[in-house]
């Protein structure tokens, strides 16, 4: 696992920090984890995005195959 140090945080963040852990009964490095982690998941945005460029990787035309008939096809043999 990698680690990180944050410098100069300003007091009241870390108070504030400190009081959601005791409240969820975690440590404070826990929460901290548990919001970088969140933060660090791609948002909606992101996702389409995403959906949109693989999407675009797609000839323009080509229809999905029909699993159904090649599943038939590969027990047959």
């Amino acid at each position: 696992m990698a680690q990180i140090v944050v410098r100069n945080l300003d007091e009241r963040v870390v108070a504030a920090l400190k009081a959601r852990a005791a409240l969820q009964g975690k440590s404070l490095e826990q929460t901290v984890r548990e919001i970088l982690a969140a933060a660090a998941r791609p948002g909606a945005e992101e996702r389409l995005a995403l959906a949109d460029e693989i999407r675009a990787m797609t000839p323009a035309g080509a229809g999905a195959s029909d699993s159904t008939r090649l599943v038939r096809e590969d027990r047959e043999r």
